[in-house]
């Protein structure tokens, strides 16, 4: 018995995701056949991510990659060379249509709950295919998460129904959340003239206050302020509320508030519903 373990072990089937979210779609497609590791782990930015030598091992490694594609992992095709790894690529966007983000596509579909399903879908598939003695396992699993992100979506639909339309919008630094504005009707404006990179200044957030009147938006969700008087002097001028952080591109560890990707979706429309109600 003793030697059963880890030849058990050995049995599960090593898939490397590319960041968190995908890493969370994966665990719950493959439960405890599949051996997961992410390369930009919780909390990383997936953007500007600088792969490590140990990262070319894992790739090495697996008997599967799966990617979000549609350019969010640009760093990645060189890795893939440098591991000499000999994988199948998966790109778990398969079949959603883009959205654009300037001239480029935009990477974050997975901010629509329909289109993580089409993730999940395309990951069953890969799975069943690299691992056909457990198909029929991944395939039940698949079903099940999928029918807890039907309810996922009734809950985000359900809540954005209860906000009056005119008060669908809000100022957000973010650019990733295309497809939750295009799937939920929540609209998503730039401050204007503020970089996402820098701390606002004084004068920026005087434009930000200007464009808060002049459009009429009742919140704001400005991360990259961390001096609560400027906060407070949006609040107090505009009475539009400064809600507190929506989680865009990556989940929390374990101790955070979001270490799956239902509980960041419910995180994020907790949030906006909080500073768009009455």
């Amino acid at each position: 018995m003793a030697t059963a373990l880890p030849v058990q072990a050995q049995e599960r089937l090593k898939v490397v995701a590319s960041f968190s979210i995908l890493g969370d779609f994966v665990k719950n497609v493959g439960g405890d056949r599949v051996d997961v590791t992410t390369l930009v782990g919780p909390n990383g930015d997936v953007h500007v991510y600088t792969p490590t030598p140990a990262d070319a091992k894992k790739i090495a490694d697996a008997r599967l990659v799966i990617i979000n594609g549609l350019g969010l992992e640009g760093w990645l095709p060189r890795l893939i060379q440098a591991s000499g790894g000999k994988a199948p690529i998966i790109t778990a966007t398969r079949g959603i249509t883009p959205l654009r983000l300037g001239s480029d596509a935009d990477p974050h579909a997975w901010q629509s709950v329909a289109s993580a399903k089409v993730y999940v879908a395309n990951i069953r598939d890969a799975l069943a295919a690299a691992d056909p003695a457990d198909a029929e396992m991944f395939l039940a699993n698949a079903r099940r998460y999928q029918a807890e992100l039907d309810a996922l979506e009734a809950a985000v639909r359900a809540a954005v129904e209860k906000i009056p339309p005119a008060r669908r919008k809000v100022i957000s630094t973010h650019d990733a959340f295309g497809y939750f504005a295009a799937a939920y009707g929540v609209e998503f404006i730039a401050p204007e003239g503020v970089s996402t990179e820098t701390e606002p200044s004084a004068r920026d957030v005087g434009a930000i206050i200007s464009q808060i009147k002049s459009a009429k938006i009742p919140a704001v969700f400005l991360e990259n302020i961390s001096d609560p008087r400027l906060v407070s002097r949006i609040a107090a001028e505009t009475g539009a509320k400064v809600g507190g952080t929506l989680f865009s591109d990556a989940l929390t560890d374990e101790k955070g508030v979001c270490p799956t990707y239902i509980e960041m979706v419910r995180h994020n429309i907790k949030a906006l519903t909080s500073a768009l109600g009455n």
